[in-house]
C-alpha cells in the first residue's frame, strides 16, 4: 500500500478544517479530526491507512528539539506525549502553519494564542484512520502491514537537532524571541 500524496493529505486537512470556528483551541483541532476521520471513512479504509502513513512521516519529519522546545514554551512544559499531540493540533493548523513551524518554530507566535491557554494538543489526530475500520485491531494491523512495505527511517529517526536546557530563559529568548515575549 502507499503513502498518500503530501498534497492530497493536506488538501483533507484543509477541507476538515473548513467552518470550524477557531482551530487553535483544543476544541476546535479535535473538531477538525473528528472530520477526518469522517472523511477517511468516506474514502475507505485504503485511503486511511494512506493517510496515517502520511501523518506519521510527517511526524518523524518535526521530531525535532527546535520544535519541542517552542512546544515547551507555549504549553508551560512538555512531555514526549505531549510533544506528539501538540504536533497533532499543529496538523490541525494546516499545512502553511505547519511548513513555517517546521522551518521557523517562533513564527507560531503569529497565531494570537492566549498565553493562559496550555491546551495546545490534539491526541485524537494521531489515530483519525482508525474511523474507517470497524475494530482498532483491524486498523493497527493494516497500518503495521503497510509500514512494513516501506523504508524503516520513513517513520522512525533520531531527535532532529541540538537539544537544549528548556527551562534556560536566556536560552529560550534567543531562540525564540516572539514566543518568549508572549509566554515568559
Amino acid at each position: 500500500m502507499a503513502i498518500m500524496d503530501r498534497d492530497e493529505f493536506w488538501a483533507i486537512i484543509e477541507r476538515a478544517r473548513e467552518g470550524v470556528d477557531d482551530t487553535r483551541t483544543g476544541e476546535g483541532a479535535e473538531e477538525v479530526a473528528e472530520r477526518i476521520g469522517d472523511r477517511l471513512t468516506e474514502l475507505g479504509r485504503e485511503a486511511a491507512v494512506a493517510f496515517d502513513l502520511r501523518y506519521d512521516a510527517l511526524d518523524a519529519e518535526s521530531y525535532d528539539w527546535n520544535l519541542w522546545g517552542a512546544a515547551y514554551l507555549m504549553r508551560g512544559g512538555c512531555s514526549d506525549d505531549g510533544f506528539d499531540y501538540f504536533r497533532g493540533w499543529l496538523v490541525a493548523q494546516g499545512r502553511s502553519i505547519w511548513e513555517r513551524a517546521l522551518r521557523d518554530p517562533d513564527t507560531l507566535a503569529e497565531l494570537g494564542i492566549d498565553p493562559d491557554d496550555d491546551f495546545l494538543e490534539c491526541e485524537d489526530m494521531l489515530s483519525v484512520g482508525q474511523a474507517a475500520f470497524d475494530e482498532d485491531e483491524d486498523f493497527y494491523a493494516a497500518v503495521n502491514a503497510a509500514r512494513a512495505e516501506l523504508p524503516a527511517e520513513t517513520f522512525n529517526g533520531p531527535l532532529l537537532g541540538d537539544d537544549f536546557d528548556h527551562d534556560d530563559d536566556s536560552e529560550v529568548r534567543a531562540r525564540y524571541p516572539r514566543l518568549a515575549e508572549i509566554y515568559l
